[in-house]
């Protein structure tokens, strides 16, 4: 496995602690161990430390109070899918379902595609998948994901359903998602959202489109994301 395949330390720490804080193992009003006691434990550098704790407090975890240290908060009804964890990190231990619409196949891409595509991924294909996120049985997400046919192999043959694919791709394939960029904007919705998001025919849905950059050179994750937030808004800090 080649090193820029490898999960980051700050990544596998920041995992553990949302876990920890989602079971309540730390309530809120709880302090984490200190950034000394962190290092110490885990035998990792205070730098690396830090970056864990700020992607905590950043995806409304902790709070950072001077002097005190890390503080654990009720995690966010928001759904913080403007971060890079996903949206089953997002949301913790909530009641969150994966329905799929269309398994993992492998096709063309699509004319005039959303963002521009380098020559390797159009030599490569595309592996689209179209899924429905459902959490407390509401339906919030209808996310079409695109990414190139680029060393994945068997890709179109596991099993998707109530499963994360940012998980998928760091613990099969050694990828981890590093950052991106994306577009927001309001839209109607149209005949096949409304009947996937249980709402009417043109009622305004927000629309996401995002460029998902990963830990492998040339590699991007793409998303068509249609967000039902009649319940649930878009979490995020900045």
């Amino acid at each position: 496995m080649s090193p820029a395949g490898r999960v980051p330390q700050y990544r596998k720490l920041y995992e553990m602690l949302r876990k920890h804080i989602s079971e309540g193992v730390y309530r809120e009003g709880d302090l984490l161990p200190s950034e000394n006691e962190l290092c110490q434990l885990y035998g990792m550098t205070r730098p690396t430390v830090r970056q864990s704790l700020g992607c905590l407090a950043n995806d409304g975890y902790i709070r950072k109070h001077q002097g005190k240290g890390s503080i654990v908060q009720h995690p966010p009804r928001d759904i913080g899918i403007l971060s890079v964890s996903g949206t089953t990190s997002a949301v913790g231990g909530r009641n969150l379902k994966t329905r799929i619409i269309i398994r993992p196949c492998l096709i063309p891409w699509p004319d005039n595609f959303m963002f521009t595509l380098t020559e390797l991924e159009k030599e490569s294909g595309c592996i689209y998948m179209e899924r429905l996120r459902l959490l407390d049985d509401i339906p919030i997400f209808y996310d079409i994901s695109y990414i190139a046919n680029i060393n994945l192999p068997r890709i179109t043959a596991i099993q998707f359903e109530n499963r994360s694919l940012f998980r998928i791709l760091r613990e099969r394939y050694h990828i981890e998602i590093k950052g991106g960029e994306q577009r927001i904007r309001a839209i109607s919705a149209s005949a096949k959202i409304s009947r996937f998001l249980s709402l009417p025919k043109g009622r305004p849905v927000l629309h996401l489109e995002r460029k998902m950059e990963t830990s492998i050179y040339g590699l991007f994750l793409y998303s068509s994301i249609f967000c039902n937030t009649g319940k649930y808004s878009i979490f995020g800090r900045f």
